[in-house]
């Protein structure tokens, strides 16, 4: 069975990270996984922007902003991704690929038509990052999958293990933090 790496969107959370995050993400793009969503949502906008200087430096990282327009504009970023509730028609318009996050079949289909080009879709398994919040499932990832034209990812406790059920679940790929950010998606 092959590894599904071109399937695998990194979202960063460098508190995870043993080493800096460039060095991590350096790390990542050698085992063949180049999607990165910066997402270190507890930054403010002056030192995500920061930090997202650095991750460009990184070669073969395909970067995607989280949450902040305008440090994708700032770096001529064409690549974002936003909470559903930041989305718009503009933002769509504006850049060349735009995600949205997503909980709900109602909101994939929201996202898709204000123009998303792809949705994320959590959280499927049980997470330490949503730590006693009950995960949405394999059937919810189904329906979103079968409700929009887009491309799904799934995204929650998603593990080498687990990752093909998502996939054979309709998603066009995975995102995984925790196993990334802390090595162990590949032990």
């Amino acid at each position: 069975m092959s590894d599904n790496f071109d399937k695998i969107i990194c979202v960063t959370n460098r508190k995870l990270c043993s080493i800096p995050l460039e060095e991590q993400l350096a790390f990542l793009a050698k085992k063949g996984i180049s999607r990165v969503i910066l997402r270190e949502k507890d930054l403010p906008e002056e030192e995500y922007a920061a930090l997202a200087k650095k991750a460009l430096g990184v070669p073969k990282i395909e970067l995607f902003i989280h949450n902040f327009p305008n440090v994708a504009r700032e770096l001529s970023l064409k690549k974002i991704h936003l909470p559903l509730a930041k989305l718009t028609r503009e933002i769509c318009a504006e850049f060349e690929v735009v995600g949205a996050s997503v909980h709900s079949v109602e909101e994939a289909v929201e996202a898709e038509k204000l123009g998303a080009s792809y949705v994320t879709a959590g959280h499927v398994f049980a997470t330490d990052c949503k730590k006693g919040l009950a995960p949405r499932g394999l059937d919810f990832l189904e329906n979103v999958c079968k409700s929009v034209k887009i491309p799904a990812y799934a995204i929650g406790g998603i593990s080498r293990d687990n990752m093909h059920l998502a996939l054979e679940k309709g998603a066009a790929g995975v995102c995984v933090m925790s196993g990334l950010m802390n090595g162990t998606f590949f032990e």
